[in-house]
């Protein structure tokens, strides 16, 4: 079984991102970035079950400028067999990714697509289930739990009721929650055998997609300061201050 894990570069999730002054966007230049957290459990999974026999071969893409390279380099010490960077330094929306997403399984025919359940720099969690409309294949997202029967998935995910189990027959896309591993660390042999693996570029362009930005981001605000707290000497007060004050209780 081929597994495609999709990646993504980010900014680093320990960076407290700063608004820029002009109110169009995230100041990035001079952040560190990484691997969305989320896209790490994806490839951990993958590596896990190439480890178990489940799967022959990981191959690990992403889409973006030069600098991604290097997210892939991680993926690959990771365990990942080879990589794939469709290069743009073109900012792409979620739909644009899910079609150019589709013309790599295309070519590579994968038997399940792996990607995190978001993106922790917009957190839409529209890729995956973008991509499995765009293929046709059934999707499960959220994932907590994974296993295979077969030509089939068992994806166990959590809901407000509970956990809930799908079966689905493959190929399909899987998306990844917290819960389903821990990403390892790369030691540093993987690390050094990371950079004589294969990563094949592609370009964005010659894949035929538009990937013109479909949504106008009109601005980015701060959110508004949390006012400091009140305390209150008992709960007869508390319960005085939400009836008269805050009037959330009648």
């Amino acid at each position: 079984m081929k597994v495609l894990v999709c990646v993504k570069r980010v900014v680093d999730y320990n960076v407290r991102v700063r608004v820029k002054a002009d109110g169009s966007g995230i100041a990035t230049e001079g952040v560190k970035h990484s691997m969305n957290p989320f896209d790490e459990i994806a490839v951990e999974e993958a590596v896990r079950w190439k480890e178990k026999g489940v799967a022959v071969e990981v191959v690990a893409v992403t889409i973006g400028g030069d600098a991604a390279l290097e997210t892939l380099r991680t993926a690959l010490a990771m365990g990942a067999d080879r990589a794939i960077h469709v290069h743009t330094e073109e900012a792409v929306q979620n739909l644009a990714a899910a079609k150019l997403l589709r013309e790599v399984a295309a070519q590579e025919q994968p038997r399940v697509v792996l990607l995190g359940k978001q993106a922790i720099d917009d957190d839409a969690a529209q890729t995956g289930p973008m991509l499995a409309g765009l293929l046709g294949w059934p999707q499960a997202t959220f994932a907590s739990k994974i296993d295979f029967e077969g030509e089939e998935a068992h994806v166990t995910r959590e809901v407000d009721g509970g956990l809930m189990t799908l079966r689905l027959r493959l190929p399909a896309v899987i998306t990844t929650d917290l819960r389903l591993n821990t990403p390892r660390y790369p030691a540093l042999p993987s690390i050094m055998k990371a950079k004589a693996k294969p990563v094949a570029r592609r370009e964005a362009a010659a894949a035929g997609v538009d990937i013109r930005p479909r949504i106008t981001r009109i601005r980015v605000e701060e959110p508004p300061a949390r006012k400091p707290g009140i305390m209150v000497k008992d709960v007869a007060e508390l319960v005085e201050r939400l009836r008269h004050e805050a009037k959330v209780i009648e």
